[in-house]
């Protein structure tokens, strides 16, 4: 028999929370060069050329705030921090990666993360540990910058402020402008000055283009019937979940544990996804879908069709830009399964 997902409990230690925070399989060996930017959208080579110029800023300490990119933004600290805007898509994962390679910067005095995983890392260590630790890096790179609740907010705007203070290097991606995150999920208007602090430490470099995994291909393929997903998921490395049961039991894991449940994967195998209408399995399905195309696993999936995976008044609503990357990323690796 095929192991369960649902059947992993990953215990991950602090000392791993640290060392895990590298750019992830698929991105390990990006470059700027290996960036393909389409002709027809400028501000593709734009941002390529922008982080460049960040990154040679980073190797350089100080005088890269001679150059101005490290300059003061709020009265609490010098601001250092490159903010890669734009739809799911367009390729700033594989930018950021590509600047925290190129920053000549020893790799320990360098993190690349996602959002979930700083805010873990802030409650798993305390606070004023996470502070310490982090000061001790001379480039920050967070990924799929979101503020999804209030105290997000407040602990992500004031950490980022305490290492802008001392000298950290601060980039980072999203699919939301930094002074609309939280837009439409909270009462965003409550938390303005938290928001507008946490903005003011960006330079914002916009990302236009179209979805590159899915230019000029199909639309998701057909689901796979049930049983053929049963009998195809042999081997090492395979796993077989029933959707609803891995569903319930990413409700007793932390998304930060997502990257670990999957350690060993090489291909996963899904019978009956169905339309989901709930938010909150609806956000830990995308955090999942996210860890799989870091990893470039390769899903098998039967049931309805991926693109139809999160229910219309949730693709309409604030998470919309979140459920969207989940449906193109797990497209892209629903093609890989079938081949």
């Amino acid at each position: 028999m095929p192991e369960r997902l649902a059947d992993r409990r990953p215990d991950v230690p602090a000392s791993r929370l640290v060392a895990d925070l590298v750019p992830p399989p698929r991105f390990r060996d990006v470059s700027f060069d290996s960036y393909r930017a389409d002709p027809a959208v400028p501000s593709q080579a734009a941002a390529v050329a922008a982080a460049r110029a960040f990154s040679a800023a980073v190797g350089d300490g100080d005088s890269g705030r001679r150059r101005g990119w490290f300059r003061r933004a709020t009265p609490a600290g010098p601001g250092a921090g490159i903010y890669l805007d734009g739809g799911f898509g367009v390729g700033k994962t594989h930018l950021l990666a590509s600047l925290w390679h190129a920053a000549a910067v020893p790799a320990e005095r360098k993190l690349f993360c996602t959002f979930v995983e700083l805010t873990n890392l802030a409650g798993a260590l305390g606070f004023a540990s996470a502070v310490e630790t982090l000061a001790q890096h001379r480039l920050v790179c967070v990924d799929e910058f979101e503020l999804d609740d209030p105290g997000d907010t407040v602990l992500v705007s004031t950490l980022l402020g305490r290492l802008s203070g001392r000298g950290v290097a601060l980039a980072a991606t999203s699919n939301t402008l930094p002074d609309q995150l939280g837009e439409g999920r909270f009462a965003a208007a409550d938390f303005l000055r938290e928001i507008q602090a946490l903005a003011a430490r960006f330079t914002v470099v916009r990302v236009d283009g179209e979805d590159y995994r899915h230019r000029g291909l199909p639309s998701a393929p057909p689901p796979v019937p049930d049983a053929v997903v049963a009998s195809s998921a042999v081997g090492e490395g395979v796993t077989l979940d029933d959707f609803d049961a891995l569903a319930a039991h990413l409700a007793t894991v932390h998304p930060s544990r997502y990257g670990p449940l999957l350690d060993g994967v090489r291909r996963v195998h899904l019978r009956g996804v169905r339309t989901v209408d709930d938010q909150s399995t609806a956000l830990r399905l995308v955090v999942l879908a996210d860890r799989l195309y870091d990893r470039d696993l390769p899903v098998v999936a039967g049931g309805v069709p991926l693109d139809r995976l999160f229910a219309p008044e949730l693709l309409a609503g604030g998470y919309r830009k979140k459920y969207f990357r989940a449906v193109s990323r797990l497209t892209a690796l629903s093609r890989a399964g079938v081949h």
